[in-house]
């Protein structure tokens, strides 16, 4: 299963910079309705640690306390969240890293949206917050998601055996990671 993670990232091909409609935008409280319905949604919380029926009041609470050490993005479609993507700076010895995670609508996965969203995290990351290693962990088996990591430049640091359990058994993770070039 490693070797998936260390292979080399697929020749990029010419893609547009954001898909046709999409807006990206920091959530504001309105969104707390949309963005519970998508973290609920089977397929955006098998590839997260979130569990089923999330609350939208621990949302809005989320939405609320967000602080000035972390960063989240929106992607929009047509007034409907479709993704949500963010990273959050550590403290003390380790500001220059931050953790980051993100998902995208069941329905509208494999459309440039998480590829969109990475763009302008990672814009924020290298030209705004001087944040020099962007982390993240990521299921062995997200094939989809470990591309368009390695595609941004991230590496693969290790494997997490049982790192969570999911739908009835546990599944590995892979630690990956990207330095500002």
């Amino acid at each position: 299963m490693i070797a998936d993670c260390i292979a080399p990232a697929e020749e990029n091909r010419p893609r547009p910079d954001r898909p046709e409609g999409l807006a990206i935008r920091p959530p504001v409280p309105e969104d707390a309705a949309g963005i519970t319905t998508l973290i609920g949604l089977p397929g955006f919380r098998r590839g997260t640690l979130r569990l089923p029926y999330p609350r939208q009041q621990d949302v809005e609470a989320r939405l609320i306390n967000a602080g000035s050490n972390s960063v989240t993005l929106l992607g929009v479609l047509d007034e409907m969240v479709v993704a949500s993507a963010g990273f959050t700076r550590c403290d003390g010895r380790r500001m220059h890293a931050a953790g980051l995670g993100m998902g995208v609508h069941d329905a509208y996965t494999g459309r440039g949206i998480g590829r969109a969203l990475m763009r302008e995290l990672l814009d924020i990351a290298d030209n705004w917050m001087n944040i020099r290693r962007m982390e993240l962990t990521v299921y062995t088996d997200n094939a989809a998601a470990i591309r368009l990591y390695k595609s941004f430049g991230f590496e693969c640091e290790g494997t997490q055996r049982d790192f969570a359990f999911r739908d009835g058994s546990y599944v590995d993770a892979y630690m990956m990671a990207r330095l500002r070039p």
